[in-house]
């Protein structure tokens, strides 16, 4: 049975792929882009299947609009899969005010107000799935992505919580967590803070350990999963892509462990009684 879904960030990477893959077997997808030039070659294959919108998922009423736009147009929304999104690379001293802001703005907030423009449909109709583009750095951190890592977890939260307040309506919630993929993400779609010679040691540990390209997977491998994750009548609240993230998350989460266990008795001493 075909499906409506609403993909935001759909100009490029995981968004196109994805979006393409649904129309493929016959689902409609309304999909948003910044620049509507973008998405021309679905247009053209797909017709009436495809409903480009343009949007900055940073202006909360343009978001709001566009989904109701889509839902008029389609009469149902099945599906949202938050994408939308960048990745800010410097360290945490390097980064202003600004780029901060921003990274935070999009990434958090770009997917708040599309989820809730979602909500009150799914609601209405007694079904929806919404999938937040999350990463393994919500997770686990990497340096020189202190404010990237932030904004993820900040996803993570916000989701976790939303799974427990919306599952009563038949709302379902799914984080995607991918590992490196061989998308644009750290190449043109990418900021860049202004670097601080100090911080070199950092960077270059750093350059060394993106440099294996076993680390970073096949963008278009992940398509059978997410349609899986799509299609799935009980799905995860969280779904882990490639074959990096699983394992790396496993070794962070000993060390946590053993650190808590290392504090547990001063921890349990301040309960205070």
């Amino acid at each position: 049975m075909s499906k409506t879904i609403f993909i935001t960030g759909a100009s490029r990477g995981f968004g196109k792929i994805w979006a393409e893959a649904f129309l493929k077997r016959g689902d409609k997808v309304i999909a948003t882009a910044r620049n509507l030039d973008t998405l021309n070659d679905l247009v053209e294959a797909y017709g009436d299947s495809i409903l480009p919108l343009q949007l900055d998922v940073n202006k909360r009423d343009a978001v709001f609009a566009a989904v109701a736009k889509a839902k008029s147009h389609f009469g149902t929304i099945d599906t949202l899969i938050n994408n939308a999104g960048y990745g800010l690379f410097g360290t945490i001293e390097e980064t202003t005010e600004q780029e901060a802001r921003d990274q935070i703005e999009t990434n958090v907030f770009g997917l708040l107000w599309a989820t809730q423009a979602i909500l009150p449909i799914m609601r209405e109709q007694g079904h929806g799935h919404i999938i937040q583009v999350s990463s393994v750095l919500g997770i686990a951190t990497l340096p020189l992505l202190g404010l990237y890592n932030a904004s993820k977890f900040a996803v993570e939260g916000l989701s976790e919580t939303l799974a427990t307040e919306v599952k009563g309506f038949g709302i379902n919630i799914s984080l995607i967590e991918p590992n490196g993929f061989a998308t644009d993400w750290a190449g043109p779609s990418a900021i860049q803070t202004t670097p601080m010679d100090v911080y070199e040691p950092v960077r270059t540990d750093f350059q060394a350990r993106m440099s294996n390209p076993d680390t970073f997977g096949i963008p278009e491998a992940t398509i059978d999963a997410v349609l899986k994750l799509v299609d799935a009548a009980n799905p995860p609240l969280r779904l882990f892509l490639g074959k990096v993230g699983l394992p790396w998350v496993k070794q962070v989460y000993e060390g946590r462990l053993t650190e808590w266990e290392e504090w547990a008795d001063i921890a349990t001493a301040a309960h205070g009684k």
